[in-house]
C-alpha cells in the first residue's frame, strides 16, 4: 500500500525486453536506500517488486499484463519517474490510500496556469468515470491529487508550485499519457451495492 506521497524523480536507465515482459532499471538513490529483493516501490504509480538493488538502482520485472493496462510500455532511456515506497507500519497517511494498481490510462489535455498553481485537465477513461468525483482524490501517475473539476469526457486537477517541482507533474505536456487509479473505497461501495 502506498499513499501517493512522491519520494523522489528517478530515471530509468535501461529497459530489457524479455518474452513476455520487460526488466526495467531505474536510477532513484533516495527510494533504494534500505531497499531489498522483494521489496515494491510505486514507479508511476505502478506498484512493481524490486528483484535487485545495486549502487542506487533497482530492477524490477513488468509482465506484459501491466505493459497492456498502464503506460509503462511507453518508457524510453532517460524517462522520468515518480517513485514511493510502500507505505511502513506507524507512518502518517499524507495523502490517501493507493494500491499500485492502475485503473486506466489518460491524457494531458491542457495545462493553464496561475499566479500560485496550475490547472491540469485530463481526458477520462468512460471506464473510471463513475469513480471520479470532484474533490475527491485520485492518483495521477502515483501522485495523490484532489479533482477539482469533473464532465463526462475530463476531470481537472489544481497543482501547486511543490507539486509541479517534486513530480513529473512539472513536465507533462498536452497529449502525454498518465497512469490513473482511482480511490479503492468507491470499487469496493459498488461492489457492495451490487450484492
Amino acid at each position: 500500500m502506498f499513499t501517493g506521497l512522491v519520494e523522489e524523480v528517478g530515471v530509468v536507465e535501461k529497459l530489457e525486453p524479455l518474452d513476455d515482459a520487460v526488466r526495467i532499471a531505474v536510477r532513484a538513490p533516495k527510494v533504494t536506500e534500505d531497499a531489498n529483493p522483494g521489496d515494491s516501490i510505486a514507479v508511476d504509480g505502478v506498484c512493481l517488486t524490486v528483484v535487485n538493488n545495486d549502487g542506487g538502482v533497482f530492477t524490477a520485472d513488468v509482465m506484459r499484463e501491466t505493459l497492456d493496462r498502464s503506460r509503462l510500455g511507453t518508457y524510453e532511456t532517460g524517462s522520468p519517474v515518480n517513485l514511493e515506497r510502500a507505505l511502513a507500519a506507524g507512518q502518517r497517511m499524507g495523502g490517501h490510500i493507493v494500491q499500485g494498481h492502475v485503473d486506466g490510462v489518460a491524457e494531458v489535455v491542457s495545462r493553464t496556469p496561475s499566479e500560485h498553481w496550475e490547472v491540469v485537465r485530463f481526458t477520462l477513461p468512460g471506464d473510471v468515470r463513475r469513480y471520479v468525483v470532484e474533490k475527491g482524490s485520485i492518483a495521477v501517475n502515483g501522485t495523490s491529487l484532489t479533482v477539482s473539476a469533473v464532465n463526462d469526457g475530463y476531470f481537472e486537477v489544481s497543482l501547486i508550485p511543490t507539486t509541479l517541482r517534486e513530480t513529473t507533474a512539472g513536465r507533462l505536456a498536452p497529449g502525454d499519457p498518465v497512469n490513473l487509479e482511482v480511490d479503492i473505497v468507491a470499487k469496493y461501495v459498488e461492489n457492495m451495492v451490487r450484492g
